[in-house]
């Protein structure tokens, strides 16, 4: 007799507690990617005659912009930059013709920039009022920053970067607040660029604006001369305010028409200090209208109720000469629509009262 195999069953399980649930795992976070680096070759440039005098270590500087200082320091310590293949130190100046060896070097890629739209370029390019081969003039919108950080992505210079991609060179001679309206200067060559800050720091470059302030500016008072300080407000706003312990600053005012409640001046400063028209405006009791800065919060309202959008501060002439021929220079800039507008608006006023 043939025996079947016996299929064997498994002993059932006695009834009992439940294994405790496990909790579900936490992903694991990822880790921060790292800008991702790029390993350049060596590389021989000639200098131009634009950067023509220039000392070897702010020459590296340009060319290699993101490798921190310490490095070029080395490698021009080590010898391995070499200008006509000899060994050179960081203030050997460079001449036109010279050829410079930049080693080997490891840069961190760029990430991607923003790029300006067609229409922002559109509008800055129609902005140029004056233009040559050294330099050129831009009648700035009020509400765009003369250059991206602090939150923007871009600025007047970088549009006219974007809008101009065969210019290899240019660079803010100087600045404007950013709801400031009126007339820059930017530098299409390094020379120009160093001589109109030259010509700056020496007080030889003249620059009128025109502000509408508050109230009846007084005939007499043709100057305001006070230091200015700069500081810190808690949630980290920069403003300025006159404080003896500030750079010593000089205004010149000249009064040219008078409304109801205001008046229209023209301001040169002789110094350049931050906010420096409207904190010695302020501080005469006559605010620049629209600025929410050193205006109270009352006559900035009334300032509104009557249609103002903006500050009225804008750069209106400039009085320089220009770079490599001498030529005496006059430019003024028109008003944008917001500021006449709002003298329209007082003009009226005024008559029918």
């Amino acid at each position: 007799m043939s025996r079947k195999s016996a299929t064997r069953k498994s002993p059932a399980k006695r009834p009992g507690k439940a294994a405790p649930a496990q909790p579900p795992k936490t992903p694991s976070k990822p880790k921060p990617s790292r800008p991702s680096e790029v390993r350049t070759g060596v590389q021989w440039v000639t200098v131009d005659e634009d950067n023509a005098g220039q000392r070897v270590d702010n020459f590296l500087l340009a060319q290699l912009r993101g490798v921190p200082k310490s490095i070029i320091y080395r490698v021009v310590r080590k010898g391995e930059v070499r200008v006509n293949k000899g060994r050179v130190k960081p203030d050997t100046r460079l001449n036109a013709g010279d050829q410079v060896r930049i080693p080997p070097m490891t840069q961190k890629e760029k990430p991607a920039q923003v790029q300006p739209g067609t229409r922002v370029q559109g509008v800055m390019e129609a902005a140029v009022l004056f233009e040559n081969d050294q330099m050129l003039v831009v009648n700035k919108p009020s509400g765009i920053a003369v250059h991206g950080g602090s939150g923007l992505s871009f600025g007047l210079i970088e549009v006219l970067r974007s809008a101009r991609p065969q210019t290899k060179f240019l660079e803010l001679v100087h600045r404007l607040d950013r709801d400031t309206s009126g007339l820059v200067m930017v530098a299409k060559k390094r020379s120009a660029l160093r001589f109109l800050q030259d010509e700056l720091r020496h007080k030889r470059i003249r620059k009128h604006y025109h502000a509408l302030v508050a109230g009846h500016w007084p005939a007499a008072v043709d100057r305001v001369e006070q230091p200015l300080l700069r500081y810190e407000m808690p949630n980290g706003e920069r403003r300025v305010r006159v404080d003896e312990a500030g750079k010593a600053s000089l205004t010149l005012f000249r009064c040219l028409a008078r409304y109801q409640g205001y008046s229209l001046v023209e301001a040169s400063p002789v110094t350049g200090r931050t906010h420096q028209i409207r904190v010695h405006s302020a501080w005469e009791g006559h605010p620049i209208a629209g600025d929410d800065k050193y205006m109270d919060d009352v006559s900035l309202k009334a300032f509104r109720a009557i249609g103002g959008q903006r500050l009225m501060l804008h750069a209106r002439a400039l009085e320089f000469t220009l770079p490599g021929s001498g030529e005496a220079m006059r430019l003024e800039a028109p008003y944008d629509d917001a500021f006449t507008n709002a003298l329209a608006i007082l003009e009226a006023r005024s008559r029918n009262q």
